[in-house]
């Protein structure tokens, strides 16, 4: 069954941390809608590789009309934490206990949203101390899945394993 997922994203973001992802997801059947502060802007990765055309603004969705969050690192997540709505979006996520995919820099959304006490994730070793500050059981390994909902990477060299684990939870 084909999912909907959110995926909250702005410039700086680590290129190859949503497009491959997001091809997995689509090419599985999945639709990805990229989420911003508006519709129709472009937005572009930090390595200058990737630029993406953003499908709704904040103000135009309802975190209720997606089945999965799809975080991708890079600087993004730390640039869209400073906004409460992006915060609230994900925030729903983890409440209604919906999968939920954050790699690198990603958990910092979650951090903020303060959903991740008693989890066990991972994510980028510069946000590890973050992390376990927030109650995390933090794993330094390439994929943690945590009460079949959250799945979490380090870096893109996790990719494979990040991809594989939320396609799984997102074809149950």
């Amino acid at each position: 069954m084909s999912k909907k997922i959110a995926c909250l994203l702005t410039d700086m973001f680590e290129d190859v941390e949503y497009t491959d992802p997001a091809k997995q997801f689509k090419e599985a059947g999945h639709e990805v809608v990229t989420i911003e502060k508006e519709s129709g802007k472009e937005v572009t990765g930090k390595q200058g590789e990737e630029t993406v055309k953003i499908a709704k603004g904040i103000n135009e969705v309802k975190p209720e009309d997606f089945d999965a969050l799809f975080l991708p690192g890079g600087f993004s997540p730390d640039q869209l934490r400073g906004d409460e709505r992006f915060v609230e979006f994900a925030k729903h996520f983890m409440d209604e206990k919906k999968p939920v995919f954050a790699i690198c820099h990603g958990p910092q959304l979650l951090i903020t949203a303060k959903t991740l006490e008693g989890r066990k994730a991972t994510g980028f070793k510069s946000i590890a101390v973050d992390m376990e500050y927030a109650g995390v059981d933090y794993k330094d390994e390439e994929v943690v899945v945590c009460q079949d909902q959250l799945v979490t990477s380090r870096n893109p060299d996790d990719l494979p394993a990040f991809n594989r684990e939320s396609l799984k939870l997102l074809n149950k």
